[in-house]
């Protein structure tokens, strides 16, 4: 409370004439006073409690003046030291790769999926890799090493650029139609067998067809006809020892000689008969053709 009196003086004496008292009330008193207390003291523990938050966030998140923690930001990008990551939303990036010494792991308790886009956010191709099976989209995959390719496939074709494909199923590879290939080989003291159990097997070459076996049998066995072609050259059976222990045995015409020898006989149709050996041949004289 602050009183104040004002004099007053007139012409004709210099004597001040007294004026009445005036109380003037200055500030703010009573409720209004003790809200404005009460609200600077709230808006005081607002301050300290965020200003507290703010240093507990900054001291657990590891910020500093590189980063945050061991997620250093470079001038290449960001660059983590040592830890993992994780992301709970999808993460778009140029490149990403790991430590020169550490390999780089990618793990979800879904699925990984990674996707190709263009400019106007199109997919152009996508590998997604979940609990029961890995699906890839894209117009070509290719499978390089250095400046090499070892696999790539369209649409068109399946290129395997390996020097050796092999495989190790105990049932081998099953092929639903033809396979162009310059070699087949079978491991070291296992056999190659090549079947097709409801159809016909056709191995056909532009210079020739060479079958070897350097230390067993070469068998081929059909429910019908074997055929052995040749369009502009000779079929040659070369070996030591050539047996057609099946062929038919043709009427007897004279009686042969007392050594039990025949001799093979060709009918004009290309038949193979067995007719006994006499001083000449019997075989003009069989009726087998």
């Amino acid at each position: 409370m602050v009183r104040e009196q004002y004099v007053t003086t007139t012409q004709d004496s210099s004597v001040p004439a007294p004026v009445p008292d005036s109380i003037y009330k200055i500030g703010i008193y009573g409720w209004r006073k003790r809200c404005l207390y009460l609200f600077v003291l709230l808006l005081i523990i607002i301050l300290t409690v965020n200003f507290a938050l703010t240093i507990w966030i900054l001291r657990v998140m590891w910020f500093n003046t590189e980063g945050m923690g061991h997620l250093k930001v470079t001038a290449e990008g960001v660059r983590l030291k040592d830890g993992k990551s994780e992301f709970l939303f999808p993460l778009y990036a140029q490149e990403i790769h790991s430590r020169e010494d550490s390999s780089l792991l990618v793990h979800s308790s879904e699925n990984v999926t990674l996707n190709a886009r263009k400019e106007n956010n199109d997919v152009t191709g996508s590998l997604s890799i979940g609990p029961d099976v890995a699906q890839g989209n894209a117009q070509n995959f290719v499978i390089s090493s250095n400046t090499k390719t070892l696999f790539s496939a369209d649409d068109k074709e399946v290129v395997v650029g390996t020097d050796k494909l092999r495989v190790t199923g105990p049932k081998g590879a099953l092929f639903e139609h033809s396979v162009e290939t310059p070699l087949l080989k079978a491991e070291p003291f296992k056999d190659l067998r090549l079947e097709s159990p409801t159809r016909s097997l056709s191995m056909d070459a532009l210079k020739g067809v060479f079958v070897k076996a350097l230390a067993g049998n070469i068998e081929a066995a059909s429910n019908m006809d074997v055929l052995l072609h040749s369009s502009e050259g000779l079929v040659i059976l070369d070996a030591e020892t050539v047996r057609l222990p099946s062929l038919p045995l043709g009427h007897e015409g004279v009686s042969g000689n007392a050594q039990g020898l025949y001799e093979v006989c060709v009918c004009p149709s290309g038949k193979l008969f067995l007719s006994k050996a006499g001083v000449t041949s019997m075989c003009s004289e069989s009726q087998e053709c």
